[in-house]
């Protein structure tokens, strides 16, 4: 863990939809982390898929993160912003022939075999290819690559044989998630990458990335993700209602409570700020240690009035 005061962590919701449970436990893990190791808290609103994302989505986002009292350091950022930047570095590696075309489409694609993390992209376009509409995708190789996660310990995979080279920049012209958040992560500072375990299978993608092209690799930390009464990671897609906006007492404390932090009965009572000063000053992450999934019980999954439909 970092306990030096040039932490630097972030929050980066996309504007899918209101943050919902799911989201506050990943928003409270990333902030006591900041907060405790005396260190910066950003937010940036990773919006650089237009079609998924919701008319009034940020300005909701950003109303909840002020509601349940958090403090970010800075101005909000938003991914989009940085896009001169992002293709900057899709030329960049293409130049370096680290980079290529891929023509290949979903349906030359549906026969190839899955491997443990999904399709195992081929190579196919690896040599070239003529199609007019294309994808760039990094080359990458078999070494094994490792990483030890804060909370999950030692990770390791063979990018080549368990992923095959991936999307930097999507037939569609936008960025893929993969090449964006590296490159502004690094761009920012981070120092520790808080954020869900469904996250975990693409960090070493991450990291080759960084290594392509001499960043520091920050430190990673895949908290356990929430789940539903059906196993169901808590999400848009599962029907995960927004957070309530008129007391936010009592979730947050369902938040600390689920990362397997004290909540003394007083601080029922208490102010916002009274809970984050006691929940920073006794934050214990390892007790998350090793643990892929937190249940949640029935309050914390009422549909409350959020803003949006």
């Amino acid at each position: 863990m970092n306990t030096t005061t040039s932490y630097v962590g972030r929050f980066a919701p996309s504007p899918t939809g209101p943050l919902h449970f799911g989201s506050l436990l990943a928003a409270a893990a990333s902030y006591l982390q900041a907060r405790s190791n005396a260190g910066r808290w950003l937010v940036r609103i990773e919006d650089i898929d237009p079609p998924r994302a919701q008319a009034g989505a940020t300005a909701l986002i950003l109303k909840a993160l002020e509601i349940y009292g958090f403090e970010w350091d800075g101005e909000v950022t938003y991914q989009s912003a940085n896009r001169d930047r992002h293709l900057a570095v899709v030329e960049e590696l293409i130049h370096r022939k680290l980079a290529y075309r891929c023509g290949c489409s979903r349906r030359d694609l549906a026969e190839v075999p899955a491997g443990p993390l999904g399709k195992v992209y081929p190579g196919n376009c690896r040599d070239g290819t003529d199609a007019r509409e294309y994808a760039i995708r990094v080359l990458t190789d078999n070494r094994q690559l490792d990483f030890v996660d804060v909370l999950q310990g030692r990770q390791a995979q063979r990018l080549e044989s368990e992923s095959g080279d991936f999307v930097i920049l999507r037939r569609d012209g936008l960025i893929a998630y993969n090449l964006a958040v590296v490159i502004d992560d690094a761009d920012q500072g981070i120092s520790e990458v808080v954020r869900g375990i469904d996250l975990l299978d693409s960090t070493p993608r991450h990291i080759y990335l960084q290594q392509l092209l001499n960043f520091d690799t920050p430190d990673y930390f895949h908290i356990p993700v929430a789940e539903n009464r059906l196993g169901q990671k808590l999400s848009k897609l599962t029907g995960a209602p927004g957070l309530p906006l008129a007391e936010p007492r009592p979730q947050l404390l369902a938040a600390l409570r689920s990362l397997g932090q004290a909540t003394p009965a007083e601080l029922a009572n208490s102010s916002i700020a009274d809970i984050w000063r006691f929940a920073i000053s006794q934050w214990n992450p390892q007790v998350l240690a090793g643990l892929r999934s937190l249940p949640c019980d029935a309050d914390t999954l009422a549909a409350p009035e959020n803003g949006l439909s």
